[in-house]
């Protein structure tokens, strides 16, 4: 299954949904935006949530006046959906070349690498 890709400020609407790991109304997500200083008016809001809708990342249920919002993806199928495009699209599926990127350019440190060879080994090690 292909997860469309969603912008910054979609993606942000979609953290505050996941976090709540229910169902929400827009007054949850307005509030929780706001906590993290988003000033975005109700109207900017709504339109995210029905993009994200249109996307097919959230579905809407309408309860009485007012639309509960579920996510229909997990963060992490997101997450892992964007990991495989951008790997795809920037690196042609050359997993060392981004790495090797990640190291050159002191993106990653030595402790992250030990304990990705450490989960790497874990890995292997249940196959």
């Amino acid at each position: 299954m292909s997860i469309k890709s969603i912008s910054k400020s979609e993606f942000e609407v979609m953290k505050v949904i996941w976090d709540f790991g229910r169902a929400v109304q827009y007054v949850d997500v307005a509030e929780k935006l706001a906590e993290k200083d988003y000033s975005w008016k109700k109207n900017t809001i709504l339109t995210f949530l029905t993009r994200l809708v249109e996307k097919k990342l959230l579905r809407v249920k309408k309860i009485g006046r007012k639309n509960e919002y579920y996510a229909l993806v997990s963060e992490s199928e997101y997450l892992g959906q964007q990991t495989e495009n951008f790997l795809e699209d920037i690196y042609e599926g050359d997993v060392k070349g981004l790495i090797t990127n990640l190291v050159q350019k002191d993106l990653i440190t030595a402790d992250e690498i030990d304990d990705l060879q450490e989960y790497w080994k874990r890995m292997k090690s249940t196959e």
